[in-house]
């Protein structure tokens, strides 16, 4: 009988289900969908429309689509909401949640007018909701035209290029000499010039009327030339080869030597009175006396001199060419500090700041047209000057008289010696002029200042007749090595693993190995501080 009943139907029901207990309410194709016209006839609008269509006695929006709404998240369950009053440490996970959370979830706050302002401000609650750039390009809002953006997170992720880097251990210079020299009758003369050390490692000293050579890698002593008793040796200089050396001598003349054989190659005059002072570029010699002129001098051709200088009106006691031989510099004690070219017998600077002889005239090895001139007692002080336009860069009060200036090769300092009142030595961390260290020892003025040819180690000389060798300056190898170690130090995470921040990672790091394969292909600096002691 149920069966029969189910095949009349045409329902097959479960057993014990009668058709009477199922219910089936037909419903007209207008109740569902009002004025729904053919799908032929429809318009995209009308498409468009379906999803705001609802029945009247329904107030939810339809759709085919979930849009999930940020502001509602539960965003607690990922860690990426506020936390109260919590200090950031760099490089932490908190550091990392706060860069997250500022990049994909900004703070916008309500303000005045209905207006948002991005990044939390000081007034109204902050209230998270989806950044507008998610899933988009974005673009720069800071205004910043630079390629070269401080910061590749923007300024308010918490994270910078431009983060401090760690403390430098200040560098530790010893405070006492590491050899003591006996120089008997080492005058006690502000305007002379008797120390130089060349390329070789070679020094020479003048004493009295007498020029010897010490070489520093085995200490061994030779006696260059003695100019007699009716002269006097007032300035010696090596050429930048470092085999030959040119002395000046107290009746005016300057005079070659060669240093390995100790034979003299030639004698030129020109001057009236002493040469206290010479300079070597790559083929010019220019020496300063006291009868206030400057002689070039050409040893390629046969004259004494190939032009005469004049400017000074008083005694010549400084000269230096600058490393690219393109400008002369030279300071008198007529309280005035020169500087001239190649192509012209007139000065193309007159500086005339100091207010007192000008002897100590150093040239910059880092950085081009970079001149640093020290005055006397009545000055005291140390200028910086840009030959290019003249301007007086930076200027120091030492306290007491300049005697010298030399910067180093190796880092970005200078070292100074003194006489009247204090006789020290100072070396000096350039642009900030801040002092390196402070060293004593010598008993009367330090007159006389000379570098190694590795830049480490300085000898110093005095009225005392002693030649003090100072440890100041760090290797090239060192220097180099200590500011890509730093360097490194400042680099973030986030910014490395940035694509151009990774390029300049990588072409730092390719140039330090080509430096260390350089030193030691070539040998660069093999003349040690143990070759000196």
């Amino acid at each position: 009988m149920e069966s029969n009943q189910r095949r009349k139907s045409g329902i097959n029901l479960p057993a014990g289900m009668s058709e009477t207990s199922l219910r089936l309410e037909k419903v007209s194709p207008s109740r569902v969908l009002p004025n729904l016209a053919s799908p032929r006839t429809m318009s995209p609008r009308t498409i468009s429309n379906l999803s705001a269509s609802s029945s009247p006695s329904k107030t939810a929006a339809c759709s085919d689509r979930f849009i999930p709404c940020r502001s509602t998240s539960r965003l607690h369950t990922f860690g990426l909401n506020d936390k109260t009053a919590s200090p950031v440490k760099e490089g932490g996970n908190e550091a990392y949640l706060r860069v997250l959370r500022r990049e994909l979830f900004p703070v916008v706050v309500a303000g005045a007018g209905g207006k948002s302002n991005k990044g939390g401000g000081d007034g109204g609650s902050p209230v998270l909701s989806p950044s507008k750039n998610m899933f988009r390009f974005m673009t720069d809002q800071s205004g910043s035209s630079s390629p070269y953006s401080p910061s590749m997170l923007g300024e308010g992720s918490g994270l910078s290029w431009e983060s401090p880097a760690p403390p430098k251990p200040p560098r530790k210079v010893p405070k006492t000499p590491h050899k003591v020299l006996d120089a008997p009758a080492l005058q006690d003369d502000f305007y002379l010039s008797l120390v130089d050390w060349s390329s070789q490692n070679v020094l020479a000293v003048g004493l009295d009327t007498c020029v010897y050579l010490w070489t520093a890698s085995t200490s061994k002593v030779t006696k260059l030339c003695d100019l007699g008793p009716n002269d006097g040796v007032c300035s010696v200089q090596w050429t930048r080869e470092g085999s030959y050396i040119s002395i000046g001598t107290s009746l005016g003349q300057v005079q070659i030597w060669d240093g390995t054989q100790c034979k003299r190659v030639r004698t030129m005059s020109g001057h009236q009175t002493r040469t206290g002072v010479l300079a070597w570029s790559s083929r010019i010699l220019s020496s300063g006396s006291r009868d206030r002129n400057i002689l070039q001098h050409d040893l390629r051709v046969s004259n004494d001199f190939v032009s005469k200088l004049v400017g000074h009106k008083s005694e010549v006691c400084g000269l230096k060419w600058s490393h690219d031989d393109r400008e002369l510099a030279s300071g008198g004690n007529d309280n005035q500090l020169l500087v001239w070219n190649q192509h012209s017998q007139l000065p193309v600077l007159k500086l005339t700041e100091h207010t007192a002889a000008v002897k100590a005239i150093a040239w910059s090895p880092h950085q081009t047209s970079l001149l640093a001139s020290g005055g006397g007692t009545a000055d005291r002080c140390i200028r910086f000057w840009n030959t290019t336009n003249g301007n007086q860069l930076n200027s120091v009060d030492t306290g007491s008289q300049v005697c010298n200036l030399v910067w180093s090769k190796n880092v970005n300092e200078l070292v100074s010696t003194h006489g009247y009142s204090q006789n020290q030595i100072m070396v000096w961390k350039y642009p900030s002029m801040a002092k390196v260290a402070t060293l004593t020892g010598h008993g009367m003025r330090v007159l006389y200042l000379a570098m190694s040819p590795d830049g480490q180690t300085i000898v110093t000389g005095a009225g005392d007749e002693t030649l003090r060798f100072w440890n100041v300056f760090p290797s090239a190898k060192t220097a180099v090595s200590e500011a890509i170690y730093y360097t490194f130090c400042t680099i973030k995470t986030a910014d490395i693993t940035t694509g151009h921040r990774t390029y300049d990672w990588l072409l730092t790091v390719s140039f330090y190995i080509a430096y260390q394969a350089s030193v030691k292909d070539t040998g660069l600096w093999s003349l040690g501080r143990t070759h000196i002691r």
